[in-house]
């Protein structure tokens, strides 16, 4: 569940960090939407048991990440985990580096992807359990990201 008291996870913060990796490239903000974000906050409690990384398989483009107990994991520091993946994004050859993994950032960046809705949960491990989630989704073979 996205917890708005919290600070540091809040809709505003989960869209801040995405806009200032879009706007970096040159991408529109993507905006809030809050049947995208009932989606993520529906799925994140399921992974609550867990907190297993598991995508869920549904009709939009997702990122999760997981952080382990003891951490005050934040909606920045899961958002700033996918978009480290830039560096190994070639945009030129459409391509990741050999060995590397780049979707997750190239979904946060995906132009046309307008939606957002993402959600975090504790555990009852104490770990932490963040899913974005993005509509249309994103990665389309083939297609650059913007």
């Amino acid at each position: 569940m996205l917890q708005a008291a919290h600070a540091q996870n809040t809709a505003q913060d989960f869209l801040d960090a995405h806009n200032s990796a879009r706007a970096s490239v040159g991408v529109a903000p993507i905006a809030w939407d809050d049947t995208v974000a009932a989606y993520a906050s529906n799925y994140a409690n399921q992974r609550a048991a867990d907190c297993s990384l598991v995508h869920s398989g549904g009709p939009y483009g997702e990122n999760i990440f997981w952080g382990s107990s003891g951490g005050d994991w934040t909606a920045s520091d899961a958002v700033s985990a996918w978009v480290s993946e830039k560096q190994y994004y070639d945009y030129n050859s459409n391509t990741c580096a050999d060995g590397q993994v780049c979707g997750h950032y190239t979904q946060v960046v995906w132009a046309n992807s307008v939606k957002l809705g993402c959600a975090r949960v504790v555990c009852n491990d104490g770990g932490v359990f963040i899913t974005c989630n993005y509509d249309p989704p994103g990665n389309v073979v083939g297609e650059r990201p913007y």
